[in-house]
């Protein structure tokens, strides 16, 4: 499958550099994955798309301060660490600039020493593992220490480091946003649950597999990085119901896609509280198990969040969409507008 069926001319200046004042005030581009039909909206009018029934299943994981910036103890070079994924007793997996000034046993130190990172595995595409050290707690350190790791194509400085964050986040370990939550707001996801629509959640904590780019010309090739995703038995017997009564699964982003339907594929289209990681790639020819609509942004090109949204819709029709809001001038990417796909002829 050539990576060039999912490339499309994007204008730089439609790529979002900010968030807008108010979350829900972005467009809405609602795509009929059945018809390709499409509609142009403002997000706050997506309750006028979902019915009585649905449920929405948003990703509650929050984006940490991941970003740092230090010193090599020995030589003073500024090296810069992303921490992607927590692997336990202080260790992390990170991205690394400029890796080639690492090896094991490197010791990297932030804050006046604040917090040191010591590098004990070191992989390729500047991957490595470092093993935190620190006195105190972690998460008041970066805190203090590190910044919201904006993506590269982001180019203003955020004034409000609050708006790199759903307004429901609540589990730390990402090391991006899931960003098609950016658009709700707390008074919207109520006005939605009053009209008898389920609000839920699962985790699944953002790291490079979801925003590392395709380097591969037969994306059949390219190897999806792990990242950490967990269910409780509440989400799972909501959807469960939903499922055996037909209402309805509207996911909130690839993120909880991703979650959603790696917890299906594992249980035989059951849903079951879970946690683990998940390298799931979704592509055309993958078989949806868990949802029937998402709600999501505009991705870049040749990106596999491309992909997953062609394997939904069709990918002549999301090609179709993204030349369409190209010529109306939406806002592309993380601070972006939106899209509904959905299967409903309203």
């Amino acid at each position: 499958m050539d990576i060039n069926l999912f490339d499309y001319e994007l204008p730089k200046e439609l790529i979002a550099q900010t968030p807008l004042e108010k979350r829900d005030s972005s467009r809405l581009l609602v795509l009929n994955k059945n018809n390709g039909n499409i509609k142009h909206e403002h997000f706050n009018n997506i309750k006028n798309y979902l019915k009585k029934g649905d449920v929405l299943v948003l990703n509650n994981t929050k984006v940490i301060p991941a970003r740092l910036i230090g010193e090599k103890e020995e030589t003073g070079a500024v090296i810069e660490l992303l921490l992607l994924k927590d692997l336990g007793n202080d260790t992390w997996e990170c991205l690394s600039k400029p890796a080639k000034r690492l090896k094991i046993g490197t010791i990297v130190s932030f804050g006046d020493g604040l917090l040191k990172a010591k590098v004990t595995e070191k992989f390729d595409e500047g991957i490595t593992h470092v093993k935190l050290l620190y006195d105190g707690i972690l998460m008041e350190i970066l805190d203090k220490l590190g910044t919201m790791p904006l993506p590269p194509y982001i180019h203003e400085t955020l004034q409000d480091q609050g708006r790199y964050q759903t307004v429901y986040a609540k589990l730390p370990g990402s090391a991006a946003a899931p960003t098609a939550g950016l658009h709700f707001t707390k008074e919207l996801l109520k006005e939605i649950e009053e009209m008898g629509i389920t609000v839920c959640y699962v985790t699944l904590h953002v790291g490079l597999g979801t925003f590392r780019p395709v380097e591969e010309e037969n994306v059949l090739n390219h190897k999806m990085h792990s990242e950490y995703y967990q269910m409780n038995e509440e989400t799972a017997n909501i959807l469960n119901n939903a499922k055996k009564e037909g209402r309805r699964i509207i996911a909130v982003g690839t993120t909880s896609t991703r979650t959603l339907e790696t917890i299906a594929t594992n249980n035989n289209g059951i849903f079951k509280a879970s946690s683990g990681d998940t390298n799931i790639f979704i592509y055309p020819g993958y078989e949806f198990k868990a949802i029937d609509c998402l709600i999501t942004n505009f991705h870049l090109p040749k990106s596999t969040l491309v992909m997953l949204v062609s394997a939904l819709a069709g990918r002549e029709n999301i090609l179709n969409a993204y030349k369409e809001a190209v010529n109306e001038k939406y806002r592309f990417f993380s601070f972006g507008d939106a899209m509904f796909i959905t299967n409903d002829e309203k």
